[in-house]
């Protein structure tokens, strides 16, 4: 069906006859378009207006050309511009007739100066420097300011806090100390973000922290702290936690062990922040054996466990060395020659010693023999022969003899 038309209302219209209305639709209804095309003729007309004037400036212009040509010696070079006869493209651009154009000559250039300009004009342009760049330049600069800062204090800080943020943390901190699975609140994840970590870190107070809380704690900061900093939690917050818990309980909680795992995650921080402070202090051999199963469980980088026993070999004696390194030879790595000297200087300090060494001490020297016998040289080979007459064991010393005779030494392989 078509759609229904809409009947008009003839009230206010003229009454026309039936012939008249008729008349009318039979004939073209005329549109008044004029404006339109007078428009366009009005169009054209500029058009030809503008090509007779540009034609008649160039004109003058040439004539003004030949005029300056003709008054110009031979000594001194043309400073009139040449224009191009057959270009129409420069048409729309032509200079207009004024005195200051008619007197302006060009500047005269020196060898120098064009050297000079060449290298403007070079064909690999420089890249342009933006208001962005300036602005990330300036914000970079910033960040190392900061980070310098931060990395340089060997104490907190202390900043005036909002009591507002105090409130909110307290309550933080009261849910980790009942923390045993689940969401943790968001104020807690976004401390490693914050320049004042430390201190609002330490209003939470980590020693009242859940087992719990404590991995997750480490899960969070190790993954998003840098290297220093994270060397920092480890030192001031998760080794006090292992070894109170180790001392009151005799061993270590699971929660807290798997933090111990999650640490080796910056394995440098792991070994300045824990493997190396609980070697100077006087740790006990219970604490050095569950740390030490960490380090064996898990693997790490070569570099970090080398510089680890080049300082353990520098430091003073005690029983949790030996442990850490019988641990760190038994990982079979490849070590440079300065280690393997330092770890040989270490073993020979005690030549002289009078004193009766410790079962440690010589499974240490029998696993170094056993892994890096080929990494010693005849001398130090010697120098070992020489102290296992003075410090032997009845078990394990005639191993490390057969071992060191069958060794073939570094010196002799390179000859």
């Amino acid at each position: 069906m078509g759609k229904i038309k809409k009947v008009r209302s003839t009230r206010g219209m003229q009454k026309v006859s039936l012939e008249e209305q008729l008349a009318n639709d039979s004939l073209p209804k005329q549109r008044n378009r004029e404006p339109k095309i007078k428009f366009r003729f009005e169009e054209e007309d500029a058009k030809v207006v503008n090509s007779q004037l540009s034609k008649q400036i160039l004109n003058q212009v040439r004539k003004q050309q030949r005029e300056m040509e003709e008054n110009v010696t031979e000594d001194q070079p043309s400073s009139s511009i040449m224009l191009d006869s057959d270009s129409d493209s420069e048409d729309d651009d032509l200079p207009q007739e004024d005195d200051s154009y008619q007197d302006y000559q060009l500047p005269e250039i020196n060898e120098e100066e064009e050297k000079a300009l060449e290298k403007f004009m070079s064909n690999n342009p420089a890249p342009r420097i933006t208001l962005a760049d300036i602005i990330m330049e300036k914000i970079t600069e910033k960040q190392t300011e900061i980070r310098s800062k931060l990395s340089d204090a060997d104490s907190i800080q202390l900043q005036d806090v909002d009591p507002r943020v105090k409130e909110m943390y307290f309550g933080v901190k009261e849910v980790l100390m009942k923390y045993r699975s689940g969401k943790l609140p968001k104020a807690f994840k976004i401390i490693p973000a914050l320049k004042n970590w430390e201190q609002i870190l330490f209003i939470t107070d980590p020693a009242s922290w859940s087992a719990a809380a404590m991995y997750q704690g480490t899960r969070i900061f190790a993954s998003n702290l840098k290297e220093k900093m994270a060397q920092r939690f480890y030192n001031l917050v998760l080794l006090p936690r292992i070894r109170d818990d180790i001392n009151e309980y005799k061993r270590l909680n699971f929660h807290l062990y798997q933090a111990l795992r999650k640490a080796l995650f910056k394995p440098g921080a792991f070994m300045k922040g824990i493997i190396i402070p609980l070697c100077e202090s006087r740790c006990t051999l219970r604490e050095a054996i569950i740390v030490g199963s960490v380090v064996a469980r898990n693997s790490i980088p070569m570099l970090h466990s080398a510089a680890t026993m080049l300082k353990l070999a520098e430091m003073e004696y005690n029983g949790p060395t030996s442990i850490f390194l019988r641990i760190l030879f038994e990982k079979k790595y490849a070590l440079p020659y300065r280690v393997v000297d330092a770890v040989v200087f270490h073993f020979l300090r005690f030549q002289k010693d009078q004193r009766e060494l410790p079962v440690l001490w010589h499974q240490a020297l029998l696993s170094f023999v056993q892994y890096y016998k080929g990494d010693i040289s005849s001398e130090q080979r010697d120098a070992l022969h020489a102290l296992l007459r003075n410090q032997s064991h009845y078990q394990i010393t005639p191993t490390i003899r057969r071992e060191l005779e069958s060794a073939t030494c570094r010196d002799v392989e390179i000859n």
